[in-house]
């Protein structure tokens, strides 16, 4: 079983997640926060983790930070998925090792095709 962390600050995002990711197979995990992610990551290795940018505590670029300093991380695919949609954001994402950049609003069903795809890769 594929195993997501789910980061997000909004509650009814991360339900309508969780329930989608486990109807198609995923060990779902969640975190309300960057800080609640590197938590989860001192005790597993996770397939792909879904990181929103605006959040409290540590935000989704200071926890991407952190990912990439951890060598047992490198096949993570961490996809930012956030309301940030200017392309200077878009381009920061990518350019700070994001696999991919999804905005909000969006569609779960193509969400979770895009995953599928990089994790095929």
């Amino acid at each position: 079983m594929k195993k997501i962390i789910i980061a997000d600050d909004e509650h009814k995002i991360l339900m309508s997640l969780e329930y989608s990711f486990k109807k198609n197979d995923y060990d779902v995990f969640i975190a309300r926060d960057g800080t609640e992610v590197l938590d989860f990551l001192k005790t597993m290795v996770p397939d792909v983790i879904l990181l929103d940018i605006m959040m409290p505590n540590l935000d989704g670029y200071s926890t991407l930070e952190a990912i990439k300093e951890q060598e047992q991380l490198k096949h993570t695919k961490v996809i930012f998925l956030s309301a940030k949609n200017n392309p200077k954001d878009i381009e920061k994402g990518l350019e700070m090792g994001a696999d991919a950049y999804v905005t909000k609003p969006y569609s779960i069903k193509k969400l979770i095709q895009q995953i599928e795809e990089l994790l095929d890769n």
